[in-house]
């Protein structure tokens, strides 16, 4: 079986967590392509080398000097070789990155560079030879991946290695130049290269143990979730529960892989578990907790608005047509509710409301600000009688006042919308319900 490991930066600061992290791939035959993170933090108020690199590029944009963040990430790097007592250099490919940065300075390609030298490093670290992602990732014309030619390239590559380096966050564009993901882009590149070898498990190693069933900033140490289903974690992520980027699902599911989340600094943990599906029962009726601020909802009234063809479609055109996406869409008999993020909505609102007069000719329409969604998702909420019931005699106990709420049809969650005031003590009052009390 074939592992692909991808570690995140903090698991490659420095020297001793590049020794961590080869003896976690010493230890198993079967860990065989990595995909590295570019340096993280080392400490608390450090910058990470991604950082640092973009303040090179926008200092080389402007025509400044950005010699000292240069000289800065050079050192990180020298840092990390003397630590492993490699005889190894990156000077030439610090040569190159400096001279793109004074002659044709592009953002996308400064910021990989990040990974770059990092899979340089790793590959010297470990004898394993390098697969450069921009000869064999690619993206369209529209800047997403091209899922067919990077199976076709990187597959074939990868079968020419038997141990192998590939760095995230990066690969090539359409137009033959550097094209980056979003931040947080390795764990999808590590997910491509799972895809790619059909590898038997993707091990995503990072600083947290798996994923928690709530945010520790806000639950004193919650339990960890030890299997999560992809259509689970779809959810959580999206919702802003943080340790995998929530792209990084899609090449793994389609080859049925599952993941595993464990922790560079407790390689011992077993962490967390991500599969297409299991028969595995959780300890709890929920699986996890997660949730969001800063909401608008836009309350559309109209009489006999149901019998209305069309009437939907109107309302979410004046959206589009101000380029505003929709999270949620609850609906009465007469009413209609359009929840959106309010960064996007605040300054196009009246535009929005005319357009909707416009289209929609609706009776009213009344803006409700400064909403918090808090997502409930568990697989065991299906077979579980009364758990809407129980969530809100929980937030009624802990008087919290819910101001929407949305079920999808699988039954797989229930959305919340409450004041933003009150975001903190609903998720204790749903996470002590469910996990506490274990009801």
């Amino acid at each position: 079986m074939k592992k692909v490991v991808k570690f995140g930066g903090s698991s490659l600061a420095d020297a001793a967590q590049f020794r961590k992290v080869g003896d976690i791939i010493r230890a198993d035959a079967s860990r065989v392509y990595v995909v590295p993170s570019a340096p993280g933090k080392r400490f608390s108020g450090d910058t990470k080398v991604t950082d640092l690199l973009y303040r090179c590029y926008d200092l080389a944009k402007g025509g400044k000097d950005f010699s000292a963040p240069f000289e800065e990430i050079q050192g990180r790097y020298r840092e990390i070789i003397e630590g492993l007592g490699l005889s190894f250099s990156l000077g030439e490919e610090f040569r190159t990155i400096e001279k793109s940065l004074k002659e044709d300075p592009d953002r996308d390609y400064t910021a990989s560079r990040g990974e770059y030298l990092n899979g340089r490093v790793m590959a010297a670290y470990l004898g394993f030879d390098f697969i450069d992602p921009a000869e064999a990732i690619f993206f369209n014309e529209e800047g997403h991946l091209n899922e067919y030619k990077t199976g076709k390239v990187l597959g074939k590559m990868l079968e020419e290695h038997d141990h192998a380096v590939i760095p995230g966050f990066y690969g090539c564009g359409k137009d033959g130049r550097v094209k980056t993901f979003s931040r947080g882009g390795s764990d999808i590149t590590g997910s491509i290269v799972a895809g790619a070898c059909h590898a038997g498990v993707y091990e995503n190693w990072t600083d947290v143990s798996g994923f928690l069933v709530a945010d520790p900033r806000i639950i004193r140490d919650p339990v960890a979730i030890t299997t999560i289903t992809y259509k689970e974690l779809r959810e959580l992520s999206y919702m802003g529960a943080g340790v995998l980027h929530e792209d990084a699902i899609f090449p793994v599911r389609k080859e049925g892989i599952p993941i595993n989340i464990r922790n560079t600094n407790a390689p011992e943990d077993p962490g967390t578990w991500i599969v297409e599906s299991t028969a595995q029962k959780s300890g709890y009726t929920i699986t996890g907790i997660a949730g969001k601020k800063d909401f608008c909802a836009v309350l559309i009234s109209k009489d006999q608005m149901n019998s209305e063809i069309g009437f939907g479609r109107k309302v979410l055109q004046a959206f589009e047509e101000n380029g505003i996406s929709f999270e949620h869409m609850p609906s009465g008999i007469d009413t209609m509710t359009i929840v959106v993020h309010e960064s996007e909505f605040i300054d196009k609102e009246q535009r929005v409301v005319s357009a909707i007069h416009r289209l929609a000719e609706p009776d009213s329409i009344e803006i409700e600000a400064d909403l918090a969604l808090i997502a409930v998702v568990g697989r065991g909420m299906k077979s579980q009688r009364g758990t809407a019931g129980r969530i809100f005699a929980a937030l009624a106990h802990a008087h919290v006042n819910v101001r929407m709420i949305d079920q999808g049809s699988s039954e797989l969650n229930i959305i919340i919308g409450v004041e933003n005031r009150d975001f903190e003590t609903a998720i204790r009052a749903i996470y002590a319900i469910f996990v506490e009390t274990k009801l």
